[in-house]
């Protein structure tokens, strides 16, 4: 189709026209689950008898708000949980949200045992990896043991160690991170969750099964909380805010474990009953009954990208006709220089800065440059189209978001002519 705002080359509008013909079956998949979520939240709001006074806002302690509430209750009937916590701004990040879960439940000589090899990059210092931050109040320093089981040589979850491991009576948690992180590992199923939830479950009753679900909401039809996971966490600048949060972070799972979650968020005796949500609630409810479509939206731009730059001669992962089970559309691009015009052709594409050019740095918590290509309306969102790498092997570029897909379309469109106008490929 002839593009009339963007200067495209015909080779390239010629492998799109391909790339969408090859996508159709992975788009009706995506549909008939967005669908599906759609209705689940639709529904979650109507029990819960959302009306305009829970969009209302409060100040100082927040006692009694009536909005904060009925927004944790909602969350914990989307997912499935027996409770939940949902906070702009109190919960500053993915990150940061992962680390009030890990601090609320562990105790010293308790041993956190993560089934998926190692975690992302930024919660090392939080756990204490290697030594890392030693002094600084890591889970190391308060006496909390990590563990690991990686992933088989065949990329496949291990579930003869895991169940090995998870017997020890002194795990306490065993963690499962479901999306890859900087690595070119599978994304975990919600199927592959719910068996080691099994496992986990027989051999250890003290254990408790986390999940770090950024990433993952609304793309499957289950969430982990209905398949036998504890505690979940997440981002409200992925999947779950719909792009409509500021900030913030969700906790959701067993009414005990999000107990002790909400006193470490506040202080112990207060946990949940305070918080000034300063107009922040509507934005919330909104964000949350927007999710499922925009996360199919993602899901779509990221198929359409596995498909162009497959046409173009590169290895990606998930391929296009592989079911998904998180946003993120990784692309081995092979050297740094197709990496940095990858990312800078994308910022082509961008709503907001899109005329800005990014350029690798010493981001704080990763051990290698970072190049981030974002033009997002909320800072740091990556429900918003986004990719980002770090400069090392194997040079792979991690793509995520996409409001919706007629947009996301063409940043990945520009990203792939900016190689070509190199004679990258």
């Amino acid at each position: 189709m002839e593009n009339l705002f963007f200067n495209f080359d015909k080779k390239l509008l010629d492998i799109s026209e391909k790339a969408l013909e090859n996508a159709k079956p992975s788009f009706a998949r995506i549909d008939e689950i967005t669908e599906y979520n759609q209705h689940k939240v639709l529904s979650a709001f109507i029990r819960n008898r959302v009306d305009e006074t829970d969009f209302n806002t409060t100040t100082g302690y927040g006692y009694s708000d009536k909005g904060r509430e009925k927004l944790d209750e909602l969350t914990a009937d989307i997912f499935g949980a027996e409770s939940a916590i949902i906070r702009s701004g109190a919960l500053s990040s993915g990150t940061h949200t992962l680390a009030v879960c890990l601090y609320g439940i562990l105790r010293p000589d308790d041993v956190m045992l993560c089934v998926t090899g190692t975690p992302y990059d930024t919660l090392h210092s939080t756990i204490g990896l290697n030594g890392k931050n030693a002094g600084d109040g890591t889970l190391s320093d308060f006496g909390v043991h990590y563990a690991q089981v990686d992933m088989t040589e065949n990329d496949e979850l291990d579930y003869e160690a895991i169940e090995k491991s998870a017997a020890d009576k002194a795990v306490k948690m065993v963690y499962i991170q479901r999306s890859r992180g900087y690595s070119l590992r599978h994304t975990v199923s919600i199927e592959e969750i719910r068996k080691v939830c099994d496992i986990v479950h027989r051999v250890n009753g003290r254990a408790i099964v986390m999940v770090d679900n950024c990433y993952g909401e609304f793309t499957e039809k289950l969430e982990p909380t209905e398949v036998g996971a504890d505690l979940i966490a997440g981002s409200l600048i992925k999947n779950a805010g719909g792009g409509m949060a500021a900030s913030g972070g969700y906790i959701a799972g067993r009414k005990d474990l999000v107990t002790l979650c909400g006193y470490r968020l506040t202080t112990p005796g207060l946990g949940t009953e305070l918080g000034a949500t300063l107009g922040q609630n509507r934005s919330l409810f909104m964000g949350l009954f927007h999710a499922p479509h925009v996360v199919g939206e993602a899901l779509k731009t990221a198929v359409f990208a596995a498909s162009v730059f497959t046409e173009l001669g590169f290895k990606v992962t998930p391929t296009a006709d592989e079911e998904r089970h998180d946003i993120i559309q990784a692309i081995c691009l092979e050297n740094s220089e197709n990496l940095i015009a990858f990312c800078q052709g994308l910022q082509k594409g961008a709503p907001v800065d899109s005329y800005v050019t990014p350029e690798p740095w010493d981001m704080p918590g990763y051990d290698n440059q970072v190049i981030m290509s974002a033009g997002a309306f909320t800072s740091g969102s990556s429900i918003e189209l986004s990719a980002d790498a770090p400069l090392r092997e194997p040079f792979a570029v991690w793509m995520q978001g996409g409001l919706n897909f007629h947009s996301g379309k063409i940043g990945v469109l520009l990203a792939a002519q900016e190689m070509m106008n190199r004679k990258l490929v």
